[in-house]
Protein backbone atom coordinates (compact mmCIF):
# COMPACT_ATOMS: atom_id res chain seq x y z
CA UNK A 1 0.00 0.00 0.00
CA UNK A 2 0.92 3.50 -0.72
CA UNK A 3 1.09 6.70 0.91
CA UNK A 4 -0.85 9.60 -1.10
CA UNK A 5 -0.26 13.52 -0.08
CA UNK A 6 -3.56 15.42 -2.26
CA UNK A 7 -4.34 19.13 -1.98
CA UNK A 8 -7.70 20.18 -1.85
CA UNK A 9 -9.49 22.87 -2.96
CA UNK A 10 -13.19 23.62 -2.01
CA UNK A 11 -16.52 25.51 -1.59
CA UNK A 12 -17.25 25.55 2.07
CA UNK A 13 -20.61 27.14 1.75
CA UNK A 14 -22.61 23.81 1.91
CA UNK A 15 -20.79 22.01 4.34
CA UNK A 16 -20.63 22.03 8.36
CA UNK A 17 -16.55 22.26 8.07
CA UNK A 18 -13.66 20.10 6.81
CA UNK A 19 -14.33 17.18 9.73
CA UNK A 20 -16.30 14.18 9.47
CA UNK A 21 -19.44 14.59 12.33
CA UNK A 22 -22.18 12.01 12.61
CA UNK A 23 -24.87 14.02 10.84
CA UNK A 24 -24.43 16.77 8.09
CA UNK A 25 -22.44 16.91 5.11
CA UNK A 26 -18.38 17.18 5.30
CA UNK A 27 -15.23 17.74 3.29
CA UNK A 28 -13.76 14.57 4.47
CA UNK A 29 -16.32 12.59 4.49
CA UNK A 30 -17.42 13.47 0.91
CA UNK A 31 -13.68 12.26 0.30
CA UNK A 32 -13.48 9.64 2.09
CA UNK A 33 -16.82 8.05 0.42
CA UNK A 34 -14.93 9.21 -2.76
CA UNK A 35 -12.15 7.02 -1.68
CA UNK A 36 -14.04 3.88 -0.95
CA UNK A 37 -15.02 3.72 -4.17
CA UNK A 38 -11.53 3.27 -5.36
CA UNK A 39 -11.13 0.59 -2.68
CA UNK A 40 -9.47 2.66 0.09
CA UNK A 41 -10.08 0.87 3.43
CA UNK A 42 -8.58 2.86 6.35
CA UNK A 43 -10.39 4.36 9.20
CA UNK A 44 -9.83 8.01 8.38
CA UNK A 45 -7.94 10.50 5.73
CA UNK A 46 -5.31 12.30 7.31
CA UNK A 47 -5.38 16.06 7.16
CA UNK A 48 -3.31 19.36 7.61
CA UNK A 49 -6.24 21.29 9.59
CA UNK A 50 -9.95 21.42 10.25
CA UNK A 51 -11.71 24.53 8.65
CA UNK A 52 -15.33 25.54 10.10
CA UNK A 53 -18.27 25.54 8.24
CA UNK A 54 -18.76 27.42 5.43
CA UNK A 55 -14.87 28.18 5.56
CA UNK A 56 -12.88 27.56 1.89
CA UNK A 57 -10.16 26.19 0.91
CA UNK A 58 -7.69 26.31 -1.81
CA UNK A 59 -4.53 24.22 -0.24
CA UNK A 60 -6.12 21.85 2.25
CA UNK A 61 -3.54 19.11 2.17
CA UNK A 62 -4.49 15.47 3.50
CA UNK A 63 -2.78 12.10 3.05
CA UNK A 64 -3.87 8.61 2.76
CA UNK A 65 -3.38 5.34 1.93
CA UNK A 66 -4.12 3.29 -1.08
CA UNK A 67 -3.67 -0.01 -3.01
CA UNK A 68 -3.72 1.64 -6.74
CA UNK A 69 -2.08 -0.06 -9.33
CA UNK A 70 -1.52 3.35 -11.82
CA UNK A 71 -0.07 6.47 -11.92
CA UNK A 72 -0.47 9.24 -9.61
CA UNK A 73 -2.25 11.29 -12.82
CA UNK A 74 -4.90 8.49 -12.97
CA UNK A 75 -6.02 8.26 -9.12
CA UNK A 76 -6.23 12.00 -9.65
CA UNK A 77 -8.51 11.67 -12.47
CA UNK A 78 -10.54 8.72 -11.16
CA UNK A 79 -11.16 10.90 -7.73
CA UNK A 80 -12.23 13.77 -9.67
CA UNK A 81 -14.25 12.14 -11.45
CA UNK A 82 -16.01 10.77 -8.17
CA UNK A 83 -16.22 14.08 -5.85
CA UNK A 84 -18.76 16.41 -5.82
CA UNK A 85 -18.68 19.37 -8.07
CA UNK A 86 -17.72 21.96 -4.99
CA UNK A 87 -14.58 19.42 -3.97
CA UNK A 88 -11.92 19.30 -6.03
CA UNK A 89 -7.92 18.10 -6.20
CA UNK A 90 -5.84 19.80 -7.03
CA UNK A 91 -2.79 18.08 -7.14
CA UNK A 92 -1.99 14.32 -6.01
CA UNK A 93 1.77 12.61 -5.52
CA UNK A 94 2.98 9.73 -3.37
CA UNK A 95 4.03 11.28 0.24
CA UNK A 96 7.37 9.77 2.32
CA UNK A 97 7.09 7.36 4.52
CA UNK A 98 5.11 9.02 7.63
CA UNK A 99 4.71 12.07 6.75
CA UNK A 100 1.77 13.50 8.31
CA UNK A 101 -0.34 16.48 6.87
CA UNK A 102 -0.59 18.07 10.32
CA UNK A 103 2.24 17.32 12.63
CA UNK A 104 4.97 17.92 9.44
CA UNK A 105 4.04 21.55 8.60
CA UNK A 106 6.04 24.58 8.89
CA UNK A 107 3.45 26.71 8.51
CA UNK A 108 -0.13 27.47 7.25
CA UNK A 109 -1.29 30.23 5.39
CA UNK A 110 -5.37 31.43 5.40
CA UNK A 111 -6.36 34.24 3.50
CA UNK A 112 -9.85 36.56 4.38
CA UNK A 113 -11.48 38.59 1.68
CA UNK A 114 -13.60 41.33 2.18
CA UNK A 115 -14.90 44.16 0.16
CA UNK A 116 -16.22 47.39 0.78
CA UNK A 117 -20.08 48.14 -0.53
CA UNK A 118 -23.44 49.78 0.38
CA UNK A 119 -25.24 47.19 -0.64
CA UNK A 120 -25.30 43.49 -1.08
CA UNK A 121 -24.09 41.62 -4.20
CA UNK A 122 -24.91 37.97 -4.26
CA UNK A 123 -22.05 37.49 -7.07
CA UNK A 124 -19.65 37.91 -4.34
CA UNK A 125 -20.25 37.35 -0.99
CA UNK A 126 -20.22 33.75 -0.99
CA UNK A 127 -16.20 34.14 -1.29
CA UNK A 128 -15.98 37.44 0.73
CA UNK A 129 -17.59 39.63 3.36
CA UNK A 130 -19.18 42.88 2.55
CA UNK A 131 -18.37 45.38 4.85
CA UNK A 132 -19.74 49.28 5.45
CA UNK A 133 -18.92 51.56 6.02
CA UNK A 134 -15.56 50.97 4.38
CA UNK A 135 -12.62 50.63 6.58
CA UNK A 136 -9.35 52.89 6.32
CA UNK A 137 -6.78 51.07 4.49
CA UNK A 138 -4.18 52.84 6.70
CA UNK A 139 -4.86 51.71 10.02
CA UNK A 140 -5.94 48.08 8.55
CA UNK A 141 -1.67 47.97 7.92
CA UNK A 142 -0.87 49.40 11.35
CA UNK A 143 -3.38 46.85 12.86
CA UNK A 144 -1.82 43.97 11.00
CA UNK A 145 1.27 45.33 11.71
CA UNK A 146 1.23 44.06 15.54
CA UNK A 147 0.28 40.46 14.97
CA UNK A 148 3.55 39.18 13.70
CA UNK A 149 5.41 37.49 16.65
CA UNK A 150 5.37 34.18 19.00
CA UNK A 151 2.91 35.37 21.97
CA UNK A 152 -0.48 34.18 23.91
CA UNK A 153 -2.96 34.71 21.33
CA UNK A 154 -5.50 33.41 23.23
CA UNK A 155 -7.55 36.53 22.63
CA UNK A 156 -8.35 35.28 19.85
CA UNK A 157 -9.23 31.78 19.85
CA UNK A 158 -9.26 28.92 22.00
CA UNK A 159 -6.93 25.59 21.26
CA UNK A 160 -8.09 22.32 19.29
CA UNK A 161 -7.87 20.23 22.00
CA UNK A 162 -8.83 20.59 25.83
CA UNK A 163 -6.11 22.73 28.13
CA UNK A 164 -4.29 22.76 25.08
CA UNK A 165 -1.07 25.82 24.81
CA UNK A 166 -2.88 29.01 23.03
CA UNK A 167 0.97 30.29 22.18
CA UNK A 168 0.85 30.72 18.36
CA UNK A 169 3.71 32.13 16.42
CA UNK A 170 2.63 34.41 13.61
CA UNK A 171 5.20 34.94 10.87
CA UNK A 172 3.27 37.57 8.95
CA UNK A 173 0.47 39.42 8.76
CA UNK A 174 -0.99 42.04 6.28
CA UNK A 175 -3.58 43.42 4.11
CA UNK A 176 -3.37 43.95 0.41
CA UNK A 177 -5.65 45.07 -2.07
CA UNK A 178 -6.72 42.81 -5.14
CA UNK A 179 -9.37 44.71 -6.94
CA UNK A 180 -11.08 47.71 -6.66
CA UNK A 181 -12.66 47.92 -3.26
CA UNK A 182 -11.59 43.93 -2.68
CA UNK A 183 -8.88 43.43 -0.12
CA UNK A 184 -7.10 40.65 1.55
CA UNK A 185 -5.64 40.23 4.97
CA UNK A 186 -3.19 37.43 4.33
CA UNK A 187 -1.54 35.33 7.70
CA UNK A 188 1.09 32.72 7.90
CA UNK A 189 1.31 30.80 11.38
CA UNK A 190 3.18 27.53 12.56
CA UNK A 191 -0.54 27.09 13.82
CA UNK A 192 -4.00 28.41 14.82
CA UNK A 193 -6.32 28.67 17.46
CA UNK A 194 -10.23 27.95 16.62
CA UNK A 195 -11.51 31.13 14.78
CA UNK A 196 -8.38 33.11 15.33
CA UNK A 197 -8.17 34.52 11.85
CA UNK A 198 -11.90 35.62 12.23
CA UNK A 199 -11.25 37.37 15.18
CA UNK A 200 -8.47 39.06 13.97
CA UNK A 201 -10.06 40.18 11.09
CA UNK A 202 -12.97 41.45 13.01
CA UNK A 203 -11.33 43.46 15.52
CA UNK A 204 -9.28 44.87 12.74
CA UNK A 205 -12.08 46.27 10.41
CA UNK A 206 -13.01 47.66 13.90
CA UNK A 207 -10.69 49.11 14.18
CA UNK A 208 -10.07 50.85 10.55
CA UNK A 209 -13.74 51.92 10.63
CA UNK A 210 -12.72 53.77 13.84
CA UNK A 211 -15.22 51.85 16.21
CA UNK A 212 -13.05 50.34 17.89
CA UNK A 213 -8.83 51.17 19.09
CA UNK A 214 -5.09 49.91 18.77
CA UNK A 215 -5.18 50.20 22.42
CA UNK A 216 -7.59 47.08 22.66
CA UNK A 217 -5.37 45.05 20.11
CA UNK A 218 -2.15 45.79 21.92
CA UNK A 219 -3.89 44.99 25.66
CA UNK A 220 -5.19 41.67 23.86
CA UNK A 221 -1.89 40.96 22.16
CA UNK A 222 -0.19 42.05 25.67
CA UNK A 223 -2.38 40.74 28.49
CA UNK A 224 -5.29 38.88 26.74
CA UNK A 225 -8.82 38.56 28.26
CA UNK A 226 -10.79 35.29 30.25
CA UNK A 227 -12.19 34.72 27.01
CA UNK A 228 -11.61 35.59 23.37
CA UNK A 229 -12.91 38.81 21.62
CA UNK A 230 -16.23 38.39 20.67
CA UNK A 231 -15.78 41.10 17.51
CA UNK A 232 -15.53 37.46 14.58
CA UNK A 233 -15.87 38.36 11.03
CA UNK A 234 -17.99 35.84 9.35
CA UNK A 235 -16.96 32.70 8.13
CA UNK A 236 -17.50 33.25 3.71
CA UNK A 237 -14.18 35.05 3.44
CA UNK A 238 -11.97 33.21 4.79
CA UNK A 239 -9.44 30.82 3.00
CA UNK A 240 -6.99 28.15 4.17
CA UNK A 241 -4.86 29.17 1.27
CA UNK A 242 -1.66 26.78 1.71
CA UNK A 243 -0.13 24.49 4.10
CA UNK A 244 3.89 24.64 3.70
CA UNK A 245 6.92 21.89 4.70
CA UNK A 246 10.38 23.28 3.59
CA UNK A 247 11.94 26.27 3.77
CA UNK A 248 10.89 26.59 -0.22
CA UNK A 249 7.06 26.67 1.04
CA UNK A 250 7.64 29.43 3.27
CA UNK A 251 9.27 31.74 0.94
CA UNK A 252 6.65 31.34 -1.63
CA UNK A 253 4.04 32.08 1.06
CA UNK A 254 5.82 35.35 1.50
CA UNK A 255 5.72 36.05 -1.73
CA UNK A 256 2.45 34.59 -3.20
CA UNK A 257 0.15 36.56 -5.36
CA UNK A 258 -3.86 36.57 -3.96
CA UNK A 259 -6.59 35.50 -6.36
CA UNK A 260 -9.57 37.97 -6.41
CA UNK A 261 -13.07 36.32 -4.13
CA UNK A 262 -14.42 33.25 -6.42
CA UNK A 263 -10.96 32.81 -8.21
CA UNK A 264 -9.69 29.61 -7.14
CA UNK A 265 -6.69 29.28 -9.31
Amino acid sequence: MALYQAVLAYDGTDFLGFQRQSRGRTVQGEVEKALRRLGWAEKSILAAGRTDSGVHARGQVIAFGLNWRHDEASLMRALNSLLPPDVVVRGLRLAPDGFHPRYDALARRYVYRLFFAPVRNPFAERFAWRVWPPADEGLLAQAAALLPGRRDFSAFGTPPLPNGTTIRTVRLARWRRIAPKVWAFEVAADAFLYRMVRRMVGLQVLIGQGRRSFEELKRALESPPANPLAALAPPNGLFLESVCYTSEDLARCESAEIAPQGLLF
